[in-house]
């Protein structure tokens, strides 16, 4: 059995691949040592604790979980340079291949990878990870796992559960590739990574021979905008030496600018528009954190899509890029979050603020869960690698950098240094409380009472979190302990729903209101305020009457 198989990385894709998903050995133990003998048979990339996986553990912070795998690759795969890629390892990941340490990765929500060459031989290679999760006992980012899980705190996930796969190439080949659109220049700028000086680029049939590690403007004639109705994506080809990288870019522009009346309003390619969005935590009853196909992406997204929103928050966790790339083709605009760490969170700061609506300044780090001066650089540079890995993406408008106070810090010096890194989009710095009173966007999340804009606000103004209207399906409820108002049957639901859509947004547009995140798309453990259960075998309302009810919402 070899789950995701198809090729992870459409934005950067080249012939040579080996996937290694399938069947590994596993072994739990307290004991650090490489083990000389394995429990059983783990499926990867499917973490521990799912059910794809039947092995009913969750993984403890004094334990250490073993993976072993042995392997051949095929005759004439490995040339000079060899790749080890690992697109998701939660948390801590010591890597052996054939006897040798290849290194450790510590975080659990981004992609890493070693080069292992000295190391790889045609038959008989044995890959071997020590991992470690200490969860929320600790400062690493973590998103919404937590030991004690219920409520919007949910099972954690151990080890592998994003694909892992083998790339082998020539010394000179392309190691990236960093793509700028800007349609007011009706051009693409483009900067190919690599030993080798020179480089060719093939776009729209034609060829351009440039110098490698810097900055090209490549003009675009008759451009084609990417737009939510229009999504079109140009075929892009980069070659050193014989080393081929199929890829893509779009020509778009996400901007804050105002409209007639002098209200600040998100803008696509320099034009108004609502984003109205629904927030995705990306967590599937069956394999947690990680999709069973990746047809269930594009059933999720198109659900989205059809329900009428254009938006998608995609909260607290970072997907395969094949995700965005289903988003890229589909016209989805997406608001990426970063994933939060910090030690235990204190209620009084990450749950009172909801109903007392204060804000506090984030350099009192206790409070914040943020005293641990490594973990605050940990997650520093986990922000500015989140931005450089998605940074081609173009569906991405938004980066959220903190939520709800999980963890935040000096938010202000964090916002300018991933604005160096990325001034092309968006940013919500604090979202839903403990804004510092920076950037362009006054973040808003609303639950259990009306939505009172704030006045005298010169941002854009987004209620980033709302809803959360519960409608519990039998026999596809976990516990169903929500604290969200429940419903009993649909017409009683989607009577309040549009009753909320229509006091809380559609009523406040005129008055500055410029986007909206509904919670959320589908249900997830004990959360069931999602449009589809957390199965997805039942969608809770007819999807037009959820449409009819959206699309009211407009500028």
């Amino acid at each position: 059995m070899h789950p995701l198989i198809e090729y992870p990385r459409p934005q950067f894709k080249r012939d040579s691949y080996l996937s290694l998903n399938g069947e590994w050995d596993y072994k739990i133990s307290k004991n650090n040592a490489i083990p000389h003998e394995f429990d059983g048979i783990i499926l990867v990339p499917f973490s521990i604790e799912s059910k794809k996986n039947n092995i009913n553990h969750i993984l403890q912070p004094d334990e250490y979980l073993f993976y072993r795998l042995h392997f051949d690759v095929p005759e004439g795969f490995l040339k000079e340079v060899t790749y080890l890629h690992f697109l998701g390892v939660d948390q801590i990941a010591d890597v052996y291949l054939n006897g040798q340490e290849l290194g450790r990765h510590i975080g659990g929500f981004l992609p890493f990878k070693f080069e292992v060459q000295k190391y790889i031989k045609e038959k008989d290679n044995e890959l071997i990870l020590r991992v470690q999760d200490l969860t929320d006992t600790s400062y690493h980012s973590r998103g919404k796992q937590k030991l004690k899980h219920g409520g919007i705190w949910y099972t954690p996930q151990s080890g592998i559960y994003f694909p892992v796969f083998m790339e082998s190439v020539n010394i000179n080949h392309v190691e990236d590739i960093k793509l700028t659109p800007n349609i007011d220049e009706n051009c693409i700028s483009i900067n190919v990574k690599s030993k080798k000086d020179k480089c060719k680029v093939f776009i729209n049939d034609k060829e351009y021979h440039l110098t490698t590690n810097e900055d090209h403007n490549i003009e675009i004639e008759n451009p084609h905008l990417w737009d939510i109705n229009d999504p079109y994506l140009y075929p892009l080809k980069v070659q050193v030496d014989e080393d081929i990288v199929e890829s893509y870019f779009a020509l778009r522009k996400f901007s804050i600018m105002e409209d007639e009346n002098h209200i600040k309003r998100f803008a696509l390619n320099n034009k108004p528009i609502f984003m109205k969005g629904v927030l995705d935590q990306g967590y599937y009853q069956e394999g947690l954190l990680t999709p069973s196909s990746y047809d269930d992406y594009i059933k999720d997204i198109e659900l989205a899509k059809s329900l009428g929103f254009n938006t998608i928050r995609k909260h607290i966790k970072i997907e395969i890029p094949r995700w965005y790339y289903e988003c890229d083709k589909r016209g989805m605009i997406v608001w990426q979050d970063f994933v939060n760490g910090g030690t235990n969170y204190s209620l009084t700061n990450i749950t009172l603020p909801l109903f007392l609506h204060h804000s506090r300044k984030d350099n009192k780090y206790k409070l914040f869960s943020r005293k641990d001066e490594d973990g605050r650089k940990e997650a520093l540079q986990e922000f500015k690698d989140t931005i450089n890995y998605l940074y081609n993406t173009p569906s991405i408008a938004l980066w959220t950098i903190f939520n709800e106070g999980w963890g935040q810090f000096d938010a202000e010096k964090v916002l300018k240094e991933m604005q160096e890194i990325d001034s092309t989009r968006l940013y919500d710095h604090a979202s839903g409380w403990h804004d510092q009173h920076i950037g362009d966007i006054k973040s808003m999340h609303v639950y259990f009472q009306k939505v009172r804009l704030p006045k005298h606000e010169n941002r854009c103004i987004a209620v980033t979190e709302f809803g959360g209207l519960v409608l519990p399906i039998e026999g596809h409820v976990i516990k169903g302990n929500s604290v969200y108002k429940k419903f009993n049957n649909k017409e009683e639901y989607l009577k309040a729903y549009k009753e909320m859509i229509i006091r809380d947004i559609v009523n406040n547009i005129p008055l500055g209101l410029s986007a909206s995140i509904y919670t959320q798309l589908s249900d997830v453990e004990e959360e069931t305020n999602g449009f589809v259960t957390f199965d997805r075998e039942v969608t809770k309302c007819d999807i037009k009457d959820i449409k009819a009810i959206n699309d009211l919402i407009h500028l």
